[in-house]
């Protein structure tokens, strides 16, 4: 059987790695702390699942969500981001519903990207932004995030022969993996960027409200008459409704046009009964968020503090869900090396640096999804196996 020469861009995979050393340790008789994965352990609002229990019983909500029957749903994102950010939205042009914001930065390179195109990606950066790019045959060049830069691409770096023939530029902030923050100046100096060279801005915001000081700025306080961006928002984070698969997107008319017309072609839209209680979440009372914070701000406290107390020295992460870590100078091997050894030694699953790019090698990311004592737990396993190494 023949398979596309574009599958050959998705065959490495180091989470596929990390899930085959996971079974390793279960079959080993391990009992496996998951710390691998953003996904909440915390539940959603209960007023946001009375709206969802009560939907089901709605046959008027039982068919297919064409565009139009989510009018509801766009009008509440609409008032909802004025609210939040004092910028006025078009519910009929400028917003669209998405079945998690995976589905519009995987689909939005087809709309985007001729063969050959190129889109601008951090590194490191979350995965599914270049899986997208690859199946629409685009070629990903990459934006080193480091340190030094307070893991902010430097656009001036970005080769001009590169430039020219971008077509879109990706950024994440609150950003995964190195949770770092980017203050309104860089968004200002990405959007004058990619409006003089004619890119696509694509800001990915899932982690919007998890943040433990000040306010993420949204990428239309930069491009406030929206020309050139798009934005990307998820109640996987804010409201722990990862498994319900529910975000939008907002943006520019034209951007979000065409995705609708390729979105059209591959799906419909979430359940209506989801996209009810997604709405109860927005218009709905706000403590679920600061719950939310409140309890990640905890642990990531109380992690950061087990991690100093055995020797291990990490930053406190001022967004996300996450601890971006760098390995030990005692650790000579790779990221996922360290993963997976420490997973079937320990049964504590970390993500390693690699599968974020080549910029997160020698780094791990701790994501913060159980409580403070199974954290501490697992930052004594990971030190002493670090210092036994």
């Amino acid at each position: 059987m023949h398979l596309a020469r574009r599958m050959q861009a998705l065959q490495s995979n180091v989470f596929a790695d990390m899930d085959r050393a996971k079974a390793r340790a279960i079959a080993s008789g391990q009992a496996i702390v998951d710390l691998s994965l953003g996904s909440s352990d915390l539940p959603a609002s209960d007023w946001v699942l009375d709206e969802i229990a009560r939907s089901l019983h709605d046959p008027q909500t039982h068919g297919y969500a064409l565009f139009h029957s989510t009018q509801a749903f766009r009008e509440s994102v609409a008032r909802w981001y004025q609210d939040r950010y004092g910028l006025p939205v078009d519910p009929e042009t400028e917003v669209l519903p998405l079945i998690g914001c995976q589905e519009g930065t995987a689909h939005l390179p087809l709309a985007l990207l001729d063969p050959g195109d190129v889109a601008l990606l951090q590194d490191p950066g979350y995965p599914s932004h270049a899986g997208g790019v690859h199946l629409a045959g685009g070629e990903v060049s990459l934006m080193p995030a480091r340190v030094e830069c307070g893991f902010l691409p430097v656009l001036d770096d970005i080769p001009p022969a590169i430039r020219d023939r971008a077509r879109m530029m990706v950024l994440s902030y609150p950003h995964n993996p190195t949770t770092a923050m980017a203050p309104r100046s860089f968004f200002e100096e990405a959007v004058a960027f990619c409006r003089r060279h004619a890119i696509a801005l694509v800001h990915d915001f899932p982690y919007a409200e998890v943040v433990f000081a000040g306010r993420a700025p949204s990428v239309f306080e930069a491009d406030r008459n929206k020309d050139i961006a798009i934005e990307f928002y998820s109640f996987s984070k804010s409201y722990n409704m990862g498994g319900f698969r529910i975000a939008f997107a907002i943006g520019n008319r034209a951007l979000i046009l065409a995705l609708r017309q390729v979105k059209s072609v591959i799906d419909f839209n979430q359940y209506r009964g989801i996209a009810n209680g997604a709405i109860a979440a927005l218009e709905g009372p706000q403590e679920g968020i600061r719950q939310t914070v409140a309890a990640f701000r905890a642990r990531r406290d109380a992690f950061v503090a087990a991690l100093h107390r055995h020797g291990w020295d990490v930053p406190l992460p001022p967004a996300t869900m996450y601890v971006w870590a760098q390995l030990p100078d005692t650790w000579s091997g790779t990221s996922l090396g360290f993963c997976t050894q420490l997973v079937e030694t320990t049964g504590v699953a970390l993500a390693p640096g690699s599968g974020f790019g080549q910029a997160g090698e020698g780094y791990v990311r701790v994501a913060l999804v159980r409580d403070i004592p199974t954290l501490e737990m697992a930052a004594t396993r990971i030190t002493d196996f670090a210092r036994s190494q």
